[in-house]
This record gives structure tokens, C-alpha cells and sequence, in this order.
């Protein structure tokens, strides 16, 4: 569902929602582009975020995310100097050295500032110091990021046209009005580029995922946290399944995904046209003590597909610094499976919350 807000919890702690001039999203809304590939200023939250499974000409396989968050403190309009926080901007970086063994991630935080961070539809980018993501004009996308552990740049080109989640231009997650995002991603980015690593240098090529989600509320006061999975077939169809989870256990029907043909055309789908079911291999943070299931199934009887979502690198784990900041695991997952009958082979990635608490975004 791409709706993490996870450090994004901690604004919400601190920049609650009040009664601002923040929009809702609502149904109807009419999409623009490329303008709605940069901010919406009017939403109190949105992110950017892209995954992906790479891997070296002799097979060595790796799993990245970069993710950029945007975070409105403020509308005020009279607030004009260089330093005022009108926005508040988080970045997360991750790399999974599936074949070493090792999970390697930092994440910063910071306002516009003189140049410091931001979104430019002018210059076509979104950046946070020295991570960036930079929309081409010819519509290729370069990814750019460094930290003291690995440095990666990539090159990305859709295969495909945009996919919409959701239905009428939203993606509800709960009951009510404005309970909502617009969200749209591009579901299969031919990548290639390089990786640095402890002084070692990696040319790989694969697949990436691009998600950009933007809203002012979301989850309501009874819905706990997230299991969300991209999903990336061999058949050139891709699909994204999210189960929001209650308080009370029970998994909420506005859990829903998405189907995207080999032509591009998307399929909505409902709680009740799939299933992911939690198996029995875990892994337990020796961070956070979060218990997480690191094997799946999914199903989707209508397509006459079933999945076994497992991962080489059970410790992909992003710990939150706070009780305010809740930690999450994002990973790439290998999976196995059918479809028709016949053997698939699939890439994706997984992404689980509230493993350690309960989330509070955008209630």
C-alpha cells in the first residue's frame, strides 16, 4: 500500500493534524503529469519510494530502498524566511547484501533550508542532502545515494504506463471521508548501475518499484499497522497486496491491492479477492525485540496464482530511534509459486509495521 509513515510517526507526534487548510483526498481527483510526480504542498504528508531486487553479471544479489518523505508543518503563509519550517523532509536508505549476509541502512531528517532538502518540479528532483532521485526529460529516472557504508547510483526506464491504485482516484484505507491517499506507482523499472561496497565496486542490473503516495488523514483509530508486497512475475504482470491489520487482531476489509497486466492495464482488487497468510518461519530484532514472519503465502484465486514469499537476509529490520519513530521491515523476498498451474519465478519486496507497536499515522 506504500502508505509508511514511519518516521513520519514522529511528526505526527509532534505536527499533529488540526484543523488547517490541509486537503483531503477525496474521490475524483484528476492526475497531472509531470507535475504529479513532485509535491503537493496542499496534503500534509507524502513520500517517494522505490525498492528493487539487482544483482551482478555472476549472480550476486542485492535489495535496495531509497525513500523520500515530505511532512507539512505548516501553510502559513507569512512565514517567508529561509530557515521557517513549512516542511519537514525525512529520507530513508537501505541496501541488502543478500549473498553477504549483511543489512546495511541510515536515515536523516531536515528542513529546505538554503537548498538543504526539497522537491523542484523545475529541476525535476527530490533530494535530502546527497540522496536524490531525478525525474529525465526523455522520462528516465537516476537514483543517487551515499553513506559511510555503500554508495549505489542507478538508472531506472518504465517498461510500463503509471498505475493508480484504488478506485475513483483514491486509495481508501478506512471508513469515512478523506480516510484516504492518492497513490500511483511505476511497477517495473528496468534498472542498471553500480554499487560501491567495502571497496568493491558492483555493476548490476534488475528490476525496481516506484511508489508516490500523498494525503492529509489515513488510518483510523482502530486499525493497527500494515503487511504490504510488491510483486514483480516473470510474465511481465506485477501485483501489490496490502492487509491492514485492527487492534483486535482481525484484518480490516479495506485491505486491498492491485493486478497490472503485461500491457499495462490494472485490476483493482478487493480484501476478498486474495490472501496473504503469515507462515511459520520468523525472525526476532535484537533491536527492537519485534517479532517478525518471514515467510508468506499469498493467493489470488481469480488469477489462478499462488505464491511462497521467503528471504535469504531475515535481518532487514530499520529501527526506529524513538518509541515515536517506529521501526519497520522492509526486505527483499524471494517468492515460488503457480500460476495456471505452471512454475513462476517472481521477485518483489515485503514491507511489515507495528511489529514492535502500534502505529499512529494520520488518524
Amino acid at each position: 500500500m506504500r502508505n509508511r509513515a514511519f518516521c513520519v510517526a514522529l511528526f505526527l507526534a509532534i505536527f499533529p493534524v488540526l484543523d488547517t487548510p490541509y486537503r483531503e483526498a477525496l474521490p475524483g481527483y484528476q492526475y497531472e503529469f509531470p507535475r504529479d510526480f513532485f509535491a503537493h504542498p496542499n496534503f500534509q504528508t507524502e513520500w517517494w519510494y522505490t525498492t528493487g531486487n539487482v544483482k551482478t553479471s555472476d549472480g550476486r544479489a542485492f535489495g535496495y530502498e531509497l525513500t523520500f518523505f515530505r511532512q507539512g508543518v505548516s501553510r502559513d503563509e507569512s512565514e517567508r524566511g529561509t530557515w521557517d519550517i513549512r516542511d519537514l523532509y525525512l529520507a530513508h536508505l537501505a541496501l541488502s547484501d543478500i549473498d553477504g549476509g549483511h543489512f546495511y541502512h541510515s536515515e536523516r531528517i531536515n528542513r529546505a533550508g538554503p537548498g538543504i532538502a526539497g522537491v523542484s518540479e523545475q529541476e525535476g528532483r527530490v533530494w535530502n542532502g546527497n540522496w536524490s532521485a531525478i525525474w529525465n526529460k526523455d522520462g528516465s529516472q537516476q537514483l543517487a545515494a551515499q553513506n559511510e557504508d555503500f554508495q549505489f547510483t542507478f538508472s531506472l526506464r518504465s517498461e510500463k504506463p503509471l498505475v493508480f491504485h484504488g478506485e475513483n482516484g483514491v486509495s481508501q484505507k478506512a471508513k469515512g471521508v478523506g480516510r484516504a491517499s492518492h497513490y500511483f506507482s511505476q511497477t517495473r523499472l528496468t534498472t542498471t548501475g553500480t554499487i560501491q561496497l567495502n571497496g568493491k565496486s558492483y555493476d548490476v542490473s534488475g528490476l525496481s518499484w516506484m511508489d508516490h503516495e500523498f494525503f492529509t488523514h489515513q488510518l483510523s483509530p482502530e486499525q493497527a499497522s500494515w503487511d504490504w508486497f510488491s510483486i514483480q512475475l516473470e510474465d511481465k504482470t506485477e501485483l501489490m497486496l496490502f492487509i491492514l491489520r485492527r487492534k483486535d487482531g482481525t484484518i480490516d476489509p479495506f485491505s486491498a491491492g492491485t493486478y497490472v497486466d503485461a500491457s499495462g492495464k490494472s485490476t483493482h482488487l478487493r480484501a476478498a479477492d486474495f490472501s496473504l497468510q503469515a507462515q511459520g518461519a520468523i525472525w526476532k530484532s535484537p533491536t527492537t525485540g519485534a517479532v517478525y514472519p518471514i515467510e508468506w503465502s499469498a493467493s489470488v484465486p481469480k488469477l489462478e496464482l499462488s505464491l511462497v514469499a521467503k528471504t535469504g537476509l531475515p535481518q532487514q529490520e530499520i529501527a526506529g530511534r524513538t518509541k515515536l519513530a517506529p521501526s519497520y521491515w522492509e526486505g527483499a523476498m524471494e517468492f515460488s509459486g503457480y500460476r495456471k498451474n505452471k512454475a513462476i519465478v517472481v521477485t518483489g519486496y515485503l514491507e511489515m509495521t507495528g511489529y514492535d507497536h502500534t502505529l499512529k499515522i494520520g488518524q
